[in-house]
């Protein structure tokens, strides 16, 4: 692709993200798409985005993959990575070899590896003069991430806090509640990503798919079909039908495709 080509794209996606902000969004959905723009416009394998609570604890709220999803979650659970370096120090983390970190993160970096990257990059995510969260960047193969490709990142990152933000009301003298309001939603995504993985005997990573697509064919919000399978019951029989019957037409037409 040419560098106008390129351009091209990384504009049009950050104008496509913009434009959301404008309209009734869903702020998982939001950010799971942020994510996925920075796999695709990046020089990078895959991407996760994670957000701190008030206590400064962070949460994944979003992943490209199972292994990023995984990762990015072995990481807080062993309290070392380039996420909680970004977000303690503000500073974004560029390491172009992972082998050459052992030192630095003697668990993270091994997993990662493992988990087949071999680069790790963060961009902070401000909000106040306040860093909430981290936007995580995944390579494959060895090597630095430039600094074209680092501005889209922390453009996109910048994109994300706006979204949170925007996505509840203003609070007058703190972003708090606005992070609350977004990692609830969060929640109430899993809860019912869970729920629906054990209803159908599919993958989390599946189940996740199926609600969006669902919550996109029905001009849904994401969250607010969550909400619905996890807390109420009467309503929940009826996306259950709409969601068999979703899957059922992609069966019937898939082996055409």
């Amino acid at each position: 692709m040419t560098q106008a080509g390129r351009e091209s794209r990384v504009l049009a996606a950050l104008v496509s993200l913009v434009d959301s902000l404008l309209d009734d969004f869903d702020v998982v959905e939001l950010l799971t798409q942020l994510t996925e723009r920075c796999a695709e416009l990046l020089d990078i394998a895959s991407a996760g985005l994670l957000l701190a609570d008030s206590r400064g604890q962070l949460h994944l709220m979003a992943a490209t993959s199972k292994r990023t999803h995984d990762l990015e979650l072995f990481q807080l659970h062993h309290d070392e990575g380039p996420c909680l370096e970004c977000y303690a120090t503000g500073e974004g983390v560029n390491v172009s070899d992972l082998r050459a970190e052992t030192g630095r993160w003697s668990q993270f970096a091994p997993a990662a590896i493992k988990a087949g990257f071999a680069a790790v990059h963060a961009v902070p995510m401000r909000a106040g003069g306040t860093v909430v969260g981290a936007l995580n960047l995944f390579g494959s193969t060895i090597g630095a991430l430039d600094p074209a490709d680092l501005l889209v990142g922390q453009t996109l990152a910048h994109i994300a806090t706006v979204a949170i933000l925007q996505a509840n009301a203003p609070a007058p003298d703190t972003v708090l509640p606005q992070l609350q309001s977004a990692l609830a939603s969060r929640v109430v995504v899993e809860q019912a990503t869970g729920f629906l993985r054990q209803h159908l005997d599919v993958s989390i990573n599946e189940a996740f798919e199926i609600i969006r697509r669902y919550a996109q064919a029905n001009s849904d919000h994401l969250t607010d079909v969550a909400r619905t399978l996890v807390s109420d019951r009467s309503r929940r029989p009826q996306v259950l039908t709409g969601i068999s019957q979703m899957l059922a037409v992609r069966t019937s037409v898939s082996p055409h495709a």
